[in-house]
């Protein structure tokens, strides 16, 4: 009979922390906010978004009010990656963000893809998302009856960086306030971003910039 293998070393809080980036996604859709509320460290969590910054429990309201109203946010998880050092973590994986809304009397939907960037900490001996960057890589709009035809504003969807400009001119048609100079595939966001990872990982006091 063959020997069995060892398990890896950290093989338990890796699997644990990928539980927590999957709740992540299903319970803040389902709206499951009880549950969702359980992936945040207590104390110090920070949701970053193209339409929000803040605390998660400021987070979480504002999602549940969207919620209500019918805003239709809808996140897809893929690959996962992340180096765990002690009781902190950096995880990234990869997403899409799917956002469906009416534009200039047109039903459209947009599909961002990117990465969800985690600083996590053990509290209380759990893995809990201490900030949450999101990396916005691509994305574009389709409208959703072929027959539409629908005219960008092209100053306002050049407003905002390449990887997220139709959802931010989505979400801008909403009502929604857009922060523009968030993390990309490249350039001095996202090297800004894994330099703050590295010192998450090294033992710095805070998780980085949560402006």
């Amino acid at each position: 009979m063959k020997e069995i293998p060892n398990v890896p070393t950290g093989f338990e809080d890796r699997l644990a922390l990928r539980e927590l980036v999957e709740n992540w996604a299903v319970w803040r859709d389902a709206g499951d906010w009880d549950r969702f509320a359980t992936v945040w460290h207590p104390t110090d969590g920070w949701m970053t978004a193209t339409w929000f910054q803040g605390p998660a429990t400021e987070f979480i309201a504002v999602s549940r009010e969207g919620f209500d109203r019918g805003v239709s946010i809808l996140h897809f998880l893929g690959g996962h990656s992340v180096d765990v050092h002690g009781d902190r973590a950096i995880a990234q994986t990869k997403m899409t963000i799917n956002q469906r809304a009416n534009v200039d009397g047109v039903e459209v939907d947009v599909v961002c893809t990117g990465r969800f960037y985690d600083f996590c900490g053990r509290y209380d001996g759990e893995w809990k998302i201490v900030r949450r960057q999101p990396i916005y890589e691509k994305d574009r709009l389709d409208v959703v009856d072929p027959a539409a035809r629908l005219e960008l504003d092209p100053e306002l969807l050049n407003r905002f960086p390449a990887g997220y400009r139709h959802l931010a001119y989505l979400q801008t048609k909403a009502g929604f306030t857009v922060k523009a100079g968030l993390p990309g595939l490249t350039g001095r966001a996202v090297r800004r971003l894994y330099d703050e990872g590295a010192k998450w990982l090294a033992g710095s006091a805070s998780a980085g910039d949560t402006e």
